[in-house]
């Protein structure tokens, strides 16, 4: 049995630290994600040679899983990867930090995310996502989600080609009775779609995780607000603060979940590694105050970094 599966774009992380110059070189408007072509994509890539990033296999739902490993659970990846070394690469990382792949191949460039980290240490995207936009509904296997507590599924992954994979997985996790997670992601895709997002989060959606950002987006109103709104069509509504911490509503009760103080390397991967931890706080039926000073805690070892995941299982023991 899974504690948590996830579904969403397989791609490499492919992280850089860049002063504010570069991005405007790059006409890259800083803390936005953007979409580029494989053309696109070489350009930036020729330009950063010689600067050292970090490569690590990335994408939201990933991450995710990743941090379930970290915390001692059992988590998969449903995603694509192309018929290259960097798919080669992605399958075989992903295993070795102890998420099981259900990572199907596509004739095309494994899809990759340039993060840029600048110096106020937030993060800006480039991202082609090649392979990862082939994932279909065949690729997604019934058995895993079934033998899953919880399926967690990333927002990006509901517009365009992706979607009818995501409402697949969706469909059979409510089919039999396996929570559902999404996470929306990003503010500029909830307003592209929002009519729709809303349609899904009604009909599927148990927990829903946002940032003040997406939750105005979502709600057209402020955090607690938005947590009231988002609360009447899910079980578990999540608001993620930053440096301010969380609120979390469910059982009818509002829980204020205080932030761990520590030194800021960059942002990249932070709500992810915090759903991970409500996440399997919740798959391991833990009270929610427990759940979400799991997920504080371990959101703070992922911002103390560089990098968007952890290469070490975590103590959980420490978390308060």
């Amino acid at each position: 049995m899974n504690d948590v599966v996830g579904i969403g774009s397989a791609l490499l992380d492919l992280t850089y630290e860049v002063d504010f110059s570069f991005l405007e070189e790059l006409k890259l408007k800083k803390g936005t994600m953007q979409l580029i072509d494989e053309e696109t994509s070489r350009i930036i890539l020729s330009k950063l040679e010689g600067l050292g990033g970090e490569v690590s296999p990335g994408g939201s739902a990933s991450n995710t899983m990743a941090g379930i490993a970290n915390l001692g659970g059992t988590s998969a990846f449903i995603g694509k990867v192309g018929n290259d070394p960097r798919g080669d690469y992605y399958i075989r990382e992903s295993a070795a930090a102890g998420v099981k792949s259900l990572i199907n191949r596509h004739d095309s460039l494994t899809g990759h995310a340039i993060t840029f980290i600048t110096p106020d240490s937030e993060r800006t995207f480039a991202t082609h996502l090649g392979a990862a936009v082939h994932l279909a509904p065949e690729d997604v296997p019934a058995e895993a989600i079934r033998q899953s507590r919880i399926l967690h599924v990333e927002g990006y992954l509901l517009e365009g080609d992706m979607k009818e994979a995501g409402i697949r997985a969706m469909e059979i996790a409510k089919e039999h009775g396996v929570k559902i997670s999404i996470d929306l992601a990003d503010s500029s895709l909830i307003m592209r779609n929002l009519g729709e997002f809303k349609r899904i989060v009604r009909s599927f959606a148990d927990i829903v995780f946002v940032n003040e950002e997406e939750a105005r987006a979502f709600t057209a109103n402020d955090a607690v607000e938005a947590l009231n709104i988002i609360y009447l069509i899910s079980e578990i509504a999540v608001v993620k603060l930053g440096e301010e911490g969380s609120l979390v509503k469910a059982d009818g009760r509002v829980h204020t979940v205080k932030p761990c103080r520590t030194k800021v390397a960059n942002t990249n991967g932070a709500g992810d590694m915090y759903a991970a931890g409500l996440l399997f706080g919740i798959a391991r039926k833990m009270p929610i105050e427990e759940a979400g000073k799991l997920a504080s805690y371990a959101s703070s070892l992922v911002v103390a970094q560089v990098g968007a995941r952890l290469r070490h299982k975590i103590d959980t023991t420490k978390a308060g």
